[in-house]
């Protein structure tokens, strides 16, 4: 019986959270990239959204500290980008649930891996489950978890 042929990834998604970790995890994805030969996307999920609970969008000072969230995570973004020499990969702010925005970036860009930090867990967070356990489980695409 033959073993099946690992084919190198071609299209990694880096999600980046701004934590004090969040280096370790860059590192790992910038080196993978690098052996494989792979583009990298970087996403950031800013999960502020100015609705109340009907669904409406909340008034216009809202809208704005949500406008102002986006235009820094951006801003950041681009730094993370510039620091591990990632210039021109693609940098995308998305709003919404970091678990399901991770997902559908993954299959809309046609990634074929995703890295997220994972934090080890304990107690009732580890029931719950983690932002890397949740998207291992969404995913279409391999999921590399770098503990951090």
């Amino acid at each position: 019986m033959t073993e099946p042929e690992a084919r190198p990834y071609e299209r990694l998604l880096l999600c980046v959270d701004f934590g004090e970790d969040a280096d370790t995890v860059c590192a790992r994805a910038v080196q993978l990239a690098q052996l494989h030969g792979a583009e990298i996307c970087l996403l950031h999920v800013v999960e502020h959204i100015p609705i109340d609970s009907m669904g409406e969008f909340l008034g216009s000072t809202q809208v704005d500290i949500h406008e102002d969230m986006m235009r820094a995570a951006e801003s950041r973004l681009q730094r993370v980008a510039e620091r591990f020499r990632l210039e021109r990969a693609r940098c995308v702010v998305s709003a919404g649930y970091t678990r399901q925005e991770i997902v559908e970036h993954a299959h809309a860009l046609e990634c074929d891996l995703i890295v997220v930090g994972s934090h080890s867990r304990h107690g009732l967070a580890l029931l719950l489950g983690s932002t890397a356990g949740a998207v291992l489980q969404g995913a279409r695409c391999d999921v590399l978890a770098v503990r951090v």
